[in-house]
């Protein structure tokens, strides 16, 4: 989501040892007939747009989904992940196009309405595209599984980078399971608010007080070590440095806590009172929760135990307090509309690329399971591919990692099947590596080598396939 890219790439990158070096391969020279040559902006309702044109159209729009922006924040619209990319397309002949969307937070309404609007003003101003691929990141990128979900006969194909496609309903449902077990277990009496939040800013930083104290005592941290569990937060936070060892727990927990309190606590305690306003009420639930077997499925559950075992603590009667308590029901219109906003049934009409890094701590990679869960049972399992990034970091990908990306889609496109050998870890990082020495940058700052990589990514801690029926 943006505000948490800005965050992790800008805030923590910035002087940060440890940056991998890139080998130096030229880059390739464009296409000489295909230079940027128009931009046109303006708005259509409440929402901006920017479409960028070559100089030489190829036929081929791509349709670009910004990620989440801080309610009220400045909402500029964009029409790629990075100038980058943009510039990569715009020199081979495509086109690109992106709305700021009507409104800030949880806008997935607004952006499936809006993304559609400037796809049918592209269709009147510049003129019908041949084929429009669908791409974006993080909000974004749930919104451009939406767009192929909800109007599928407007697509050519989709590519969602980090996105939450394990849905609304599931994503806010696990930001409420780190919430309520920090409240539960850390500060049961105090006035924090998990659902129904009447003062964001308030919340959010009675809720920074109280990590601070608890991360000052080994029975604190073990403790915040169990609520990331619950969500399977990786235990690695900083893209340039290298990740812990697999048993190095209290490193792992401490990139946890940096998770929770540098980006996880904005969406749980405070961010969420925009979705409860806009759904009309609290959309998420735990009754009936086991957080026992949700603690099993977690690949962080041999660090919890480590953790409450160095720190005298019984991790039974943790859990079973978590159990007993566990009773907060949703509003159901309110639910309802999280559903709609969206959830997903897997019914792909059109090829679909994801990529994520495996240490992401806000949309977890585990979301690429439940998605990829709801595909196959819908039977739609072979227009779906998946790839990795072995990184920390929210969307923390290169530019050339990015455009690897849509190099293997265009020739999906072009012939009708996945090439397997181009999706490989190796064909990947050695096409990437192949685009130079500038591409191969994290936000085009900090260099990195290409690190996709093979990952079977566990369980979503708690999937909610569109369909489902939440408690009343």
């Amino acid at each position: 989501m943006r505000r948490s890219l800005v965050l992790v790439l800008v805030m923590l990158l910035a002087g940060c040892a440890g940056s991998t070096s890139v080998a130096a391969t030229p880059s390739p020279s464009p296409s000489p007939s295909a230079t940027a040559s128009q931009v046109l902006a303006g708005s259509i309702g409440a929402a901006t747009y920017t479409i960028e044109l070559p100089m030489t159209w190829n036929g081929t729009l791509f349709l670009y989904s910004h990620g989440y922006v801080e309610p009220g924040a400045p909402n500029p619209a964009s029409a790629a992940p990075d100038r980058a990319v943009a510039k990569w397309l715009l020199d081979r002949g495509y086109a690109l196009a992106g709305s700021s969307f009507s409104s800030t937070g949880w806008a997935v309404e607004d952006a499936l309405k809006d993304q559609i609007a400037l796809l049918d003003h592209f269709t009147q101003a510049v003129g019908k595209p041949a084929r429009v691929i669908a791409i974006g990141a993080s909000l974004g990128g749930i919104i451009t599984a939406g767009l192929v979900q909800t109007y599928p006969n407007r697509f050519a194909a989709a590519i969602p980078v980090c996105g939450v496609l394990a849905g609304g309903v599931a994503a806010w449902n696990t930001a409420l399971d780190g919430a309520y077990a920090f409240k539960t277990l850390l500060a049961p009496t105090s006035r924090l608010q998990v659902v129904h939040i009447t003062d964001p800013s308030g919340n959010l930083a009675l809720a920074q007080d109280l990590v601070a104290q608890a991360l000052l005592t080994h029975a604190g941290q073990a403790r915040i070590a169990l609520m990331a569990a619950l969500s399977d937060l990786p235990g690695w936070f900083v893209p340039t440095s290298p990740a812990p060892a697999p048993t190095d727990y209290p490193a792992m927990a401490a990139a946890q806590a940096q998770w929770e309190t540098r980006i996880d606590f904005a969406f749980a305690f405070s961010n969420r009172a925009e979705l409860e306003a806009r759904a009309g009420g609290n959309p998420s639930w735990n009754a009936g929760v086991d957080y026992t077997h949700q603690l099993a499925i977690s690949g962080d559950r041999a660090e919890v135990a480590a953790l409450y075992a160095a720190a005298g603590l019984d991790l039974g009667a943790d859990l079973r307090a978590l159990n007993a308590g566990a009773t907060i029901k949703p509003d159901p219109q309110a639910a309802a509309y999280l559903d709609r906003n969206i959830s997903f049934d897997g019914r792909l009409t059109v090829p679909v690329l994801t990529m994520h890094t495996t240490a992401d701590g806000l949309v977890v990679p585990q979301d690429e399971t439940a998605y990829a869960d709801v595909v196959r049972s819908a039977g739609s399992q072979d227009l779906l591919r998946q790839v990795f990034v072995q990184r920390a970091g929210h969307c923390a990908f290169t530019s050339a990692e990015v455009i690897a990306l849509i190099e293997v889609m265009l020739q999906r496109l072009d012939t009708g099947h996945w090439d397997a050998a181009a999706l490989t870890p190796d064909a990947l990082n050695g096409t990437a590596l192949q685009l130079g020495v500038s591409l191969n940058a994290i936000g085009g700052l900090f260099p990195a080598n290409p690190a996709f990589t093979a990952l079977a990514a566990g369980p979503y801690p708690r999937p909610f396939p569109k369909g489902s029926v939440a408690p009343i």
